[in-house]
């Protein structure tokens, strides 16, 4: 875990020729003459303007062989979150052994994908050719989750780590970049092969509430029975054995978790898919869920909080180090729900601050994102409310 394969900092001025050359320069002396194989790029609406001048000294001024990254409303660096970003955040990753490849893609490219060979063909980097993929993409003008199942298709287990852009939500405007080029649509994804692997926290902020149940009728996203007994039934009286204050907790941030991978002989956290509860019927004992659930199905009901989300990232956290062993973790890059932060916690820097804590020192770069992406279970998933951390690791 040795911070000087990866550097990050944070610009928090305006453009500025000359200063950013100096700091671009800056910052890659800070890696002691160790090769550049990545940086990682994250500017705030203010640069939109100027983000191909901006990109080109980057590239130029910190010898980045190859330059990726998207805008942020919310800037992550190193332990700090900048939530009324200003700026820009750049990161430079030396991941020796690496073999990166980077790919842009569209929302034609989506619309097209059908067969599994279709992402090897288009990107030209087949399975076998890589450990994950760290991705970024417009939310705007792009359907992530058709994208996110067509790409399961031709890749998964791999993991894919990465975030849905942010910037001005008004006009419904972002940006996303690779090398010196910048899109206001579509994506790009990273293939991280070779000597490094793909690793990482997906912290879906919720604590299990009550037991596991097995679902035994469902129809589309309506869950009529869990056990064999109406579903709002079993919600209701999980709900009523939590003690009062937990019930004052409960209420508003209920939510489900679906086991994604049924050969376990225990579930614990990571092991549920977490997606909300839209509604329920006590008349007809009907739940709508926004997912697809299947008869037959694992599933406990979750709690969203703050400090729901804190033992949950904390746990995960702790977790991913003792499987990691002894291994070198390169850097790491942190896409965070827009819906987290000093909204979530109270206090700034939360997710940041924790993951430096249990993991670091190591250099950090990511943002606030409208949309965050990682694997639970073999599969890849869209996420809310949720913290992706990936990380850059020894294979």
């Amino acid at each position: 875990m040795n911070a000087t394969f990866s550097v990050a900092a944070h610009w928090p001025h305006d453009f500025d020729d000359d200063g950013l050359r100096a700091w671009a320069e800056d910052l890659r002396a800070r890696l002691g003459g160790k090769p550049v194989s990545l940086g990682l790029v994250f500017l705030s609406p203010k640069f939109f303007s100027r983000a191909v001048e901006t990109l080109e000294i980057l590239r130029v001024h910190a010898q980045i062989p190859l330059l990726a990254g998207c805008s942020g409303a919310a800037l992550i660096c190193d332990s700090r979150e900048f939530e009324d970003a200003s700026g820009l955040v750049l990161a430079l990753y030396s991941l020796p052994g690496a073999e990166l490849r980077a790919v842009r893609f569209t929302q034609n490219e989506v619309e097209l994908a059908g067969e599994k060979s279709f992402w090897p063909e288009q990107t030209g980097v087949a399975a076998a050719q890589t450990n994950g993929w760290l991705t970024f993409i417009d939310p705007f003008h792009l359907d992530a989750e058709s994208w996110m199942r067509s790409w399961n298709e031709s890749y998964a287990p791999l993991p894919v780590f990465g975030g849905l852009a942010s910037g001005i939500f008004a006009d419904q405007t972002t940006q996303v970049y690779l090398d010196g080029e910048v899109f206001e649509d579509g994506g790009v994804a990273i293939s991280v092969g070779g000597g490094v692997k793909l690793s990482g926290v997906i912290s879906q902020g919720c604590t299990p509430i009550g037991e596991t149940w097995t679902l035994t009728r469902v129809e589309q996203n309506l869950i009529h029975q869990i056990a064999n007994r109406p579903a709002y039934t079993v919600l209701a009286e999980t709900v009523q054995k939590l003690s009062p204050a937990d019930q004052q907790k409960a209420r508003g941030n209920l939510l489900i978790g679906l086991v994604v991978n049924e050969y376990r002989e225990d579930f614990q956290r990571g092991d549920f898919l977490i997606r909300q509860l839209i509604g329920g019927d006590p008349n007809s004992g009907v739940l709508a869920v926004g997912a697809l659930p299947r008869a037959g199905q694992t599933m406990q009901f979750q709690r969203r909080d703050a400090a729901a989300a804190s033992d949950d990232l904390r746990e995960l956290l702790e977790r991913a180090k003792e499987n990691l062993g002894g291994a070198t973790i390169y850097g790491g890059c942190l896409c965070s729900c827009n819906g987290r932060g000093k909204n979530l916690f109270g206090a700034p820097d939360h997710d940041a601050a924790l993951a430096q804590k249990e993991i670091g020192p190591l250099g950090l770069a990511g943002f606030f994102c409208n949309g965050e992406i990682g694997p639970v279970g073999e599969k890849n998933y869209l996420h809310s409310f949720t913290a992706s951390l990936a990380l850059f690791v020894q294979k």
